[in-house]
């Protein structure tokens, strides 16, 4: 190998030497330094010198790696791998061992993206690393599961996650029990899939107005072989998102909504699983479905408010707190509205600046509760005007979506006033096209100017409640 690299390098410089004499000056310069591969000449050491050398080619051939990686020449980075391997392979030391982990790794990365690269050499380059160390098994083994579904091949996946589960070495398999765990959770999560086609097909069957018996067999086979295994692993505290929701629907489907709620709940509320919005959107779903007091829903929907005020659904969690007849849940509604539209993804939502405007609307009419309007505009005055109400905006909004520019120009003129540059552009293009909701606009906005005045209008520190 290194007689072989030596011939190389030579040739390399002799080549080298041809191509310098047809180069200018100026070209030579801008060439970059050369690339050399991280090799140290052959020639006798001790072990310790040895084992130091090593350190250092190793530790550069990887830099190269890196290098190549980041700037996606996987080609490049291909090479660079293959002779660290050949390095690694003729290293008698137990260094490489450690560095098992780290080709399975690189090697992954750039088998997903080179533009050359096969399933037939993926997998077996997965094979390899499999017997490479008993320590990461069933993590290679999920790895080389997820490439299989990413490239349509479930059933492969499925051959390979059985394989896995029945993969015993001594202690190692006890050490690797949460991997056991993820490889039957996704075991699971592939037999919900059959079962979910085999109950389409059941119900296709059943519209037609006859049953098939082994049809109904199978579907119930997956439904329990599913079923145990996403019921083990949202047992372990964690994100499991998409092994709960298939565990619920398979509930759902055969009636089993009390051991759905209980799944939820525990999902949701357990203090030993991570925070996760997505679990209290979950629960609050579920609720729906079931028709559950609007009382419930509120209380879901309240947690996901402290925990994201800008999801897509405080826009519901608006709508019911302005139906209640309770003056604390209105305030609240208009609260979470406000907290919403401090996000950028909710600049242009038309269906919060709705909300926002009917319910300003209604306070301005009855001239009750201006005070809530007034403590929510407080701490966004130095900063809404730029982010919301510019004239830019007003044009941008009123070239795009008329009805976003109509609601947002009704609140600009309430919080800033007729003379708001949001709302005279607005205002203007309305009157001018002769649409009529902008003259009623303009008209109710100048009628309750003085409501501005009182809004921007300095706290006061005796404010009555």
């Amino acid at each position: 190998m290194d007689s072989f690299l030596e011939e190389d390098e030579e040739a390399a410089v002799v080549d080298g030497k041809r191509r310098r004499r047809r180069r200018s000056p100026a070209a030579r310069a801008a060439l970059p330094p050369p690339l050399h591969l991280p090799f140290l000449p052959p020639q006798p050491v001790s072990s310790n010198e040895h084992k130091l050398n090593f350190k250092k080619s190793k530790e550069a051939c990887l830099s190269y790696i890196q290098d190549a990686l980041l700037q996606n020449q996987w080609k490049r980075a291909a090479e660079f791998l293959t002779c660290y391997v050949e390095s690694l392979e003729k290293d008698y030391s137990r260094e490489h061992i450690s560095a098992s982990e780290m080709i399975w790794r690189i090697g992954t990365e750039i088998l997903w993206h080179h533009s050359q690269s096969s399933m037939k050499e993926f997998n077996c380059f997965m094979e390899q690393m499999k017997t490479l160390g008993v320590k990461r098994y069933l993590r290679v083994c999920l790895e080389h599961v997820f490439h299989l579904l990413c490239n349509g091949q479930i059933d492969e996946a499925y051959q390979n996650l059985s394989l896995a589960e029945s993969w015993r070495f001594g202690e190692q398999t006890a050490i690797q029990d949460k991997e056991m765990k993820l490889i039957q959770a996704y075991r699971g999560l592939l037999d919900y899939c059959s079962w979910s086609k085999q109950k389409n097909i059941l119900l296709e069957h059943g519209e037609d107005g006859f049953s098939d018996l082994a049809v109904e067999q199978e579907t119930h086979s997956y439904f329990r072989k599913a079923a145990v295994n996403l019921k083990e692993i949202i047992k372990i505290p964690g994100v499991w998102d998409i092994f709960v929701k298939c565990y619920v629907d398979l509930l759902e489907f055969y009636g089993d909504h009390n051991e759905a709620r209980q799944v939820l709940n525990e999902y949701a509320y357990n203090s030993k699983f991570p925070a996760n919005p997505n679990a209290h959107v979950y629960l609050y779903q579920f609720l729906k479905r079931q028709g559950e007091s609007k009382k419930s829903l509120i209380s879901a929907l309240k947690i996901l408010h402290d925990i994201v005020p800008s999801h897509e659904l405080m826009i519901d969690f608006n709508t019911m707190l302005q139906k209640s007849k309770k003056r604390r849940k209105r305030r609240l509604g208009l609260e979470v509205i406000f907290a919403g539209l401090d996000y950028a993804g909710w600049k242009e939502n038309e269906k919060a600046w709705s909300c926002l405007a009917r319910q300003v609307k209604q306070i301005v009419i009855s001239e009750k509760h201006l005070d809530w309007i007034k403590q929510e505009w407080n701490s966004r005055k130095d900063w809404w005007p730029a982010f919301h109400f510019s004239r830019y905006l007003a044009k941008m909004n009123w070239q795009e979506n008329k009805n976003l520019s109509h609601e947002k120009a009704l609140v600009a003129g309430i919080l800033l006033g007729k003379d708001c540059k949001y709302f005279k552009y607005v205002s203007h293009q309305g009157c001018k096209a002769q649409l009529k909701r902008f003259r009623m606009l303009k008209k109710f906005v100048t009628r309750h100017n003085p409501v501005y005045l009182r809004i921007s209008a300095p706290p006061v520190s005796s404010v009555q409640p």
